[in-house]
């Protein structure tokens, strides 16, 4: 194997490759970078057994073959050279793969090429062309709402299917139990492509998605087992595997916020998250909650702890409805809101333990709920009360 290749055409990629690979635990040929030289490219290939990359760049190729290294170090050494031209090749005699720029020369142990398993090929045949930096955005907007806790199944998935309700429309959203988001948009080509039932994608395998994603054109393409998203040049593709679980039907808690008992509540963005992180310094790992006191022209929010006082901010609002009094976690309010790019939002409020719908004219099609939560009223210690 022998090639010559430009550090500044590969290093993105291999620095995306290493990303995947685990850095210390797992087998071998897992921490491995395999890299394979035929015709005019290098091929870049890795995984952790679950994301798979690959990665072709252009180069000239004296002599073909492959060969696997230490991902993180081969990638941290050609990282830390300068640009220019590398020379890749694998010493016969010594068995070492060597990298050369100019005087420079390296030495790295390699992996036997039989531990490598072929990784899925895209497939192509219904691929569809879509914006990465819209399907960034959308995975920042609902991301977040998907549960950590991979115990929980479907709600540890971020979920995507075609929404039946108007001609291309999809629906991309993420649950975790307390909170709900979903963005929905029109793909004619995607919608026809994407099963009935969805697709189910884990939220630790989407966030390595999120951060190769970027603002050109993608393709992306699936099978029964995997989610494929390749760039539009076909230079580079990383493919995630899909969940086989049920995902819960949200439309039922969608539809309560078009309920005619319904309240809502029109509020500044800015103001109001600017007032939630003042109110947050008097929240206690006990009482995490603001209270949000509502009338016309006036959303009093308020909180209190026994050992940081107490806290309250009125805002000038729009307010319709019978709800006086509902309360929401502070963090997760405030999480929500920076979500948005609308100055100004709507509360959908369903009831004091019903689902509050957020919604804004410059987030279309963009929608996140959250759950109230109960506080009991709470007496405070004074001198005066033991007198």
């Amino acid at each position: 194997m022998l090639l010559q290749v430009q550090k500044e055409q590969i290093i993105e990629g291999l620095q995306k490759a290493a990303s995947i690979i685990p850095a210390k635990s797992g087998a071998a040929y897992l921490r491995s970078l395999w890299l394979k030289a035929e015709g005019d490219s290098l091929t870049v290939l890795a995984t952790d057994a679950n994301i798979e990359f690959t990665g072709r760049y252009d180069a000239k190729v004296d002599d073909p073959g492959m060969v696997g290294v230490n991902g993180r170090n081969f990638v941290d050494l050609v990282r830390r050279l300068p640009e220019g031209e590398l020379r890749l090749r694998l010493d016969d005699k010594s068995g070492a793969f060597v990298v050369e720029q100019g005087r420079r020369n390296y030495r790295l142990p390699v992996s036997d090429v039989t531990w490598f398993q072929p990784l899925a090929e895209f497939p192509g045949d219904k691929a569809v062309v879509w914006s990465g930096d819209f399907f960034q955005e959308a995975l920042d907007k609902t991301l977040f709402c998907v549960s950590d806790d991979e115990a929980s199944d479907a709600l540890s998935c971020l979920y995507m299917r075609p929404n039946g309700k108007a001609q291309g429309g999809i629906d991309i959203c993420g649950l975790n139990g307390h909170q709900f988001a979903l963005m929905t948009f029109t793909h004619d080509d995607l919608a026809a492509h994407l099963p009935e039932e969805g697709i189910l994608l884990q939220k630790k395998y989407v966030g390595e998605l999120r951060k190769w994603l970027g603002e050109d054109e993608i393709e992306l393409d699936f099978t029964d087992k995997r989610l494929f998203v390749r760039t539009g040049n076909g230079k580079e593709c990383i493919s995630l595997p899909r969940a086989g679980y049920v995902y819960p039907d949200y439309t039922a808690f969608l539809s309560r916020l078009e309920t005619p008992e319904a309240s809502v509540l029109s509020v500044d963005r800015k103001e109001c998250l600017n007032a939630l992180d003042r109110i947050a310094i008097f929240n206690t790992d006990v009482d995490r909650c603001t209270c949000f006191d509502l009338s016309a022209t006036e959303l009093l929010l308020s909180a209190q702890g026994q050992d940081t006082g107490s806290a309250a901010e009125p805002l000038e609002v729009s307010y319709t409805g019978s709800l006086k009094r509902i309360i929401f976690p502070t963090r997760s309010m405030m999480d929500i809101l920076t979500h948005y790019q609308s100055p100004q939002l709507s509360l959908t409020l369903t009831g004091e333990e019903g689902p509050c719908g957020i919604a804004g004219e410059n987030d279309p099609g963009y929608t996140v709920l959250l759950m109230p939560m109960k506080m009991a009223q709470q007496d405070y210690y004074s001198e005066d009360a033991q007198e």
